[in-house]
């Protein structure tokens, strides 16, 4: 099964590129975020086209998830509990086959010392509660998306620029450290030990041609899905397009059940 997570900073937008990227690439799970539009306006039919069935958590203009398929998603779950009245679109869950699947689109937390930060790290609390009773059922899962978080500086093409920044706090990368110390595998790290590999580049300053990047696009594999890992990498085909995301395409491919 490949998995994967595209940030498509706006589907309506995006729609001719996720289109043509599907169709040549063929993942059987894929994770959306900031498709910045209501489920009634997501594009379903043009994706069922494709034979891609859809799960949306929507919100006009901003966020936005989902969760596209080959096969029916099934227990759905819209939403990331811990906080009933946090109404921003960020978090949907669905099984496929025997995999436990999140689409999660973490807080961006800037600029630091504010509300948006300290709503980032409650945020990033909750996913670790929620991961902690995931990981109790001892399933295979997949947490994929945009986590607004540079693991360390190697993920960063410059540390300094970027020190004042909610993508590279010390409070962030702790936060995510704690995931994956609750028994999480970073899918990408598995395969790939090169630092400097990025998942994000900036519209402005020529960052994409000059590959200034920034790796924030995670799949954070539960150790049953870990010991399945056949592959994972970047696509950085679809950035480079016209009418882009400023974000790519990363997958993992897990083999099928025993």
């Amino acid at each position: 099964m490949k998995i994967a997570t595209f940030n498509v900073n706006s589907i309506k937008v995006r729609l001719p590129i996720l289109l043509g990227w599907l169709e040549a690439v063929k993942p059987d799970v894929v994770c959306l975020q900031e498709i910045k539009c209501l489920a009634a306006d997501f594009p379903a039919l043009e994706l069922k086209g494709l034979g891609y069935h859809a799960e949306v958590v929507g919100q006009k203009t901003y966020n936005g998830v989902a969760l596209l398929s080959r096969e029916p998603a099934r227990d759905v779950t819209k939403g990331l509990a811990g906080d009933a009245g946090d109404e921003q679109a960020r978090y949907i869950e669905g099984t496929f086959g025997d995999i436990r699947v999140a689409s999660l689109y973490l807080p961006n937390g800037n600029p630091i010392g504010t509300e948006k930060f300290t709503y980032k790290l409650a945020w990033m609390a909750r996913l670790k509660a929620r991961t902690a009773a995931l990981l109790a059922q001892e399933i295979p899962f997949v947490l994929a998306g945009d986590y607004n978080v540079c693991p360390t500086d190697a993920d960063v093409f410059n540390p300094a620029l970027f020190r004042d920044d909610a993508l590279c706090q010390p409070e962030s990368r702790r936060q995510f450290r704690a995931l994956l110390n609750l028994g999480l595998t970073d899918a990408f790290r598995v395969f790939h030990q090169e630092p400097h590999r990025y998942s994000f580049w900036d519209y402005q300053q020529g960052r994409w041609y000059r590959d200034e990047g920034l790796r924030i696009d995670h799949l954070l594999l539960s150790p049953q899905a870990a010991d399945r890992l056949l592959a994972a990498d970047i696509d950085k085909s679809p950035r480079g397009k016209d009418k882009a995301s400023d974000h790519t395409p990363v997958w993992c491919e897990l083999r099928a059940s025993a």
